[in-house]
């Protein structure tokens, strides 16, 4: 143990991804901090326990975090590593997540066990997803596939495929360009036709808020712009009121001169409306707010009744 640089424990779940996530953190303070002891805390969460079960069914906020999040406020550890699109826009008293690091790809990707892209498909094809938001889209590009849900980490997922339980799947990019599996993807689908989840590709070092020497030493992880696009999407996320599980997607960009341009959408769950539009600006969270209240006079409060009411768990 360095006299110099105390020890600090973070928290994670036990997936191969979320591991990654902890170690790369785990990695950066090493490099920056030498000599300094980081210990891994591996915390299962309610939707690692839950697989045989649409996430939409179980409740959509917190399942990723919240016993992470209570270890965190006991002093079990000392920081919480997530993916910033599992973290829900009300965080516990005394928690904040300031930390943002820079994002990897926010697009979804689709694996097929032929190597045939979307447009190559048949009518007929049965796609895997375990997101409300992706299945909508689908469906309004796609019509004709089959969509069927899909649970479990992204190993299991690609072993579903290659056992043939589906013609297709959809993933994160992120996700498996992290795990090095990148050369599996057949094709980065367009967010023209899949718009991002929230805060997709984005991680997010959870703290305490009055760990001040924790917080300092921490900041080098930050990446202003990555922060800038993400609280313009959870800004969005927020004022519709929408948990992480439902037919809601946004993703925004940030330019030289940090103007944002976020692009939001809402849908309905079998992909028959789509509401998406666009705005840019240099505030994220009245960015947010701002295209979350056009949305919602264009019909989008009436799409989200939909979805709230036939997924309940999901608000």
């Amino acid at each position: 143990m360095s006299d110099r640089y105390p020890p600090i424990m973070i928290g994670t779940r036990g997936s191969a991804l979320a591991l990654w996530q902890a170690n790369w953190v785990k990695k950066q303070l090493e490099r920056e901090y030498p000599g300094i002891e980081v210990g891994l805390k591996i915390i299962k969460t309610k939707g690692d326990k839950i697989l045989d079960v649409p996430l939409a069914q179980v409740g959509g906020k917190g399942l990723f975090v919240k016993e992470i999040e209570d270890a965190l406020l006991a002093g079990e550890i000392d920081l919480a590593v997530h993916s910033m699109k599992d973290v829900p826009t009300a965080l516990p008293e005394g928690l904040m997540v300031e930390i943002i690091p820079p994002r990897e790809d926010p697009r979804d990707a689709f694996f097929s066990w032929n190597n045939r892209k979307l447009a190559e498909m048949k009518p007929g094809s049965v796609i895997g997803t375990s997101s409300l938001r992706r299945k909508a889209q689908l469906l309004n590009a796609f019509p004709g596939f089959e969509i069927r849900d899909l649970r479990g980490n992204v190993d299991t997922r690609l072993k579903k495929l290659d056992r043939g339980d589906y013609d297709g799947i959809i993933l994160a990019a992120a996700g498996v360009k992290r795990l090095g599996w990148a050369g599996r993807i057949t094709e980065f689908i367009d967010p023209a036709i899949s718009l991002p989840a929230i805060a997709q590709g984005a991680l997010g070092i959870e703290t305490r808020i009055d760990d001040r020497f924790n917080n300092q030493r921490l900041s080098f992880f930050h990446d202003e712009k990555t922060a800038l696009a993400v609280r313009a999407e959870r800004a969005l996320l927020k004022t519709l009121e929408g948990g992480c599980q439902i037919p809601i997607a946004a993703h925004a960009t940030v330019d030289e001169e940090n103007r944002i341009t976020l692009t939001g959408l809402v849908a309905a769950l079998d992909g028959r409306e789509i509401l998406r539009q666009t705005i840019s600006g240099g505030r994220p969270e009245e960015l947010g707010e701002n295209l979350a209240r056009f949305l919602l006079l264009d019909g989008a409060d009436r799409l989200l009744a939909e979805c709230f009411a036939a997924h309940p768990m999901a608000r």
